[in-house]
């Protein structure tokens, strides 16, 4: 291990760090003790605690794991992005990049006490079951969702030598997330006074949590590290978009017209998610959850 790296404080390694999700567990894993660590493709320059590694590097993850010697792990690095054009990058990301990291770490003289992995809750696709647990069988709808499934099972191959706790997030926002998302999309238009916006499918209805919850979420989950169990992490509610459309223009003071734009419409799109959170609850306890109308305005608020 580099003698930069010493520290008594325990590690955490991040992959994805400067995605959006990864940017609110540094936060919440420093707040909760941890000396943190990243990967990126592209880290700031003399950055220490930021390693340049490609996941669909074998030799590049298994130098930047050795470096770094992490006590805890959160693997939130992916292509996210269920519309992504690039099918083949989808798999090879997320599935081979997933087991790269998993080789690399099972590899260190002392494994790491807990990790994370992050799947999705699309896995579930249009399920008829009104309130989805873990129990349900999953039925993906697009290459995105198998290629988390396909990672699920790919990581039960290491559950006899790494204790991989996996996640399976609905819906969630904040400050920072991509516009191309549908809740900062809508934000946006509404901090710029847009009169007019554009969207595909108008009739979904989605379960909706704080990102900063799921990181306060994800650090109790690595404190734990109940490994070999998998967790919905969701807020139990559903919105419509209806619903989230009226609640931002009680916010901004205004409505907004909405025109279904046939170009943003996905194919096989999940009509509807509604999470029960009940195991991860029995898990690590009750957690204060934010309110979504407080994290819009939250958003809004940001400039």
């Amino acid at each position: 291990m580099s003698a930069g790296f010493y520290s008594d404080m325990p590690r955490a390694l991040i992959t994805g760090i400067q995605g959006f999700t990864g940017q609110y567990l540094a936060l919440a894993l420093e707040s909760a003790g941890y000396e943190v660590y990243g990967i990126a493709c592209d880290p700031p320059p003399a950055e220490r605690t930021m390693l340049k590694a490609d996941l669909c590097d074998r030799e590049q993850m298994r130098a930047a794991v050795e470096s770094v010697q992490p006590d805890v792990v959160a693997h939130l690095a992916a292509i996210s992005f269920v519309a992504h054009g690039d099918a083949e990058a989808i798999y090879r990301v997320n599935i081979v990049g997933t087991r790269n990291l998993l080789e690399a770490l099972a590899g260190l003289p002392k494994p790491p006490a807990g990790v994370l992995l992050a799947s999705s809750a699309n896995i579930y696709g249009n399920t008829s079951v009104e309130l989805i647990d873990e129990s349900v069988w999953p039925a993906p709808a697009n290459d995105y969702a198998v290629s988390k499934l396909a990672m699920e099972y790919m990581a039960r191959l290491w559950m006899d030598r790494l204790p991989i706790v996996i996640v399976r997030p609905f819906n969630y926002t904040g400050v920072g997330q991509a516009s191309h998302f549908l809740l900062p999309k809508i934000v946006s238009h509404f901090q710029r006074q847009a009169r007019v916006i554009e969207l595909g499918n108008i009739d979904v209805e989605r379960d909706f949590s704080d990102v900063r919850t799921v990181a306060d979420v994800y650090t109790a989950l690595l404190r734990q590290a109940p490994a070999g169990e998998v967790f919905n992490v969701c807020s139990g509610q559903v919105y419509s978009l209806k619903q989230l459309l009226a609640t931002m223009a009680e916010i901004a003071g205004y409505e907004i017209e909405v025109r279904v734009n046939p170009a943003f419409v996905r194919a096989n799109e999940v009509k509807r998610l509604l999470g029960n959170d009940g195991k991860l609850r029995r898990t690590i306890g009750e957690f204060p959850a934010i309110p979504l109308r407080e994290t819009l305005r939250w958003m809004y608020a940001h400039v």
